[in-house]
């Protein structure tokens, strides 16, 4: 890829008005990268997304991202090293800053709420300071500027100007996660060169740039019909994309490719935990509902225990009720408790087939 490639759709020019394109030219401009499918496997932090899932989906046509989010530069660089030995084209992922501090009261105040759950696992959350880090953010930049992916996105913020033209310079695909028009305007006047539109119905976080508010409940593509309003950068779909029908109407509203998550996470190559597949599959467990009682930032998850007595409790305050809560889910995991770990889930879940990766992104381009 040339260095400082875009997309077809410079800012600068005009919108063009929405119209349905062939496979090829929707994703033209990632075929040096073997990408013949506009349909990519999101980056899913915390598991989910491994090498193996990032490879399967490459040799699928599709482009996968590493989840560099919790992970340190060496992880992350670890796992780039592999994709990499594989021969195939890939993303990177990185949560951007953009923190919520907690009230400290507030933070106490949670931690003697949620104390019994983690008393189950004999963690100690009274013990627990509040924790306001930025997950290693010069550390995954240096590693990605000094050695260059395809492609980097970000989510949660938007990086400075400097790292998105540092990045464009080496050669590397900038795409912005953005859940409004406004945020898009942003992403446009920082230089990157892709959007990955994400509706409300997305599992996992939501990548708002204002994480002190639920985001809107607005569909897809009626998101996707307000962004292309705002600006002319091409768009990928993303948040509950789920069946072959929902990829053809994403397309048709004017993206150019679509991102799923929520339909690999039982994949055979996802690393999704024992309980989480389990739960997905659970024809007992029906919703999901947007809670901080987790992290303190948005996230869609299906229902259990710890979201039904926690949601409401919760305050925003990202990162430090992640790092309140996460030894206890780690526990909870590792013993197969469903009901005390964060069951991220799309409101698509229920096509979360347990089947290569490869073969449910090939399904889900049947209707192309």
């Amino acid at each position: 890829m040339p260095t400082g490639a875009r997309f077809a759709g410079d800012p600068t020019k005009r919108a063009s008005p929405p119209r349905r394109r062939n496979t090829r030219t929707m994703i033209s401009p990632l075929a040096a990268l073997g990408v013949s499918t506009p349909i990519l496997a999101a980056p899913m932090a915390g598991g989910p997304s491994t090498p193996a899932l990032v490879t399967a989906a490459a040799r699928a046509n599709s482009l996968g991202f590493l989840a560099g989010g919790y992970r340190t530069a060496d992880a992350l660089a670890g796992q780039i090293a592999k994709v990499r030995s594989d021969g195939v084209g890939f993303g990177v992922n990185l949560f951007a800053p953009n923190p919520v501090p907690v009230e400290p009261e507030a933070f106490r105040r949670y931690a003697r709420a949620v104390a019994p759950e983690a008393r189950a696992y004999d963690v100690d959350v009274h013990a627990a300071g509040i924790v306001e880090d930025d997950d290693h953010w010069q550390d995954k930049v240096h590693l990605l500027l000094t050695d260059p992916v395809p492609v980097v996105s970000f989510t949660f913020g938007i990086p400075e100007a400097a790292v998105i033209a540092a990045l464009r310079a080496a050669g590397t695909l900038v795409v912005q996660t953005v859940t409004s028009a406004a945020e898009a305007r942003l992403a446009a006047e920082a230089g990157v060169d892709l959007l990955a539109v994400q509706a409300s119905a997305a599992g996992g976080h939501s990548g708002t740039l204002t994480p002190q508010h639920i985001p809107a409940p607005v569909s897809l593509t009626d998101l996707l019909g307000e962004v292309r309003q705002a600006v002319s950068l091409p768009l990928v779909a993303a948040g509950g994309v789920a069946t072959p029908a929902d990829v053809a109407g994403a397309l048709r509203a004017g993206a150019t490719a679509v991102m799923v998550g929520s339909v690999l996470l039982r994949a055979d190559e996802a690393g999704t935990s024992r309980p989480h597949r389990a739960a997905l599959a659970d024809p007992a467990r029906r919703r999901t509902v947007v809670t901080r009682a987790f992290t303190g930032r948005p996230a869609r998850a299906l229902r259990n225990d710890f979201t039904d007595r926690y949601t409401d409790l919760a305050p925003a305050g990202y990162p430090a009720l992640h790092h309140l809560t996460s030894p206890m889910r780690r526990a909870a995991a590792a013993a197969d408790d469903p009901e005390r770990i964060n069951l991220w889930a799309g409101t698509g879940y229920r096509h979360a087939a347990a089947e290569p990766a490869g073969q449910i992104l090939q399904g889900l381009a049947s209707e192309l």
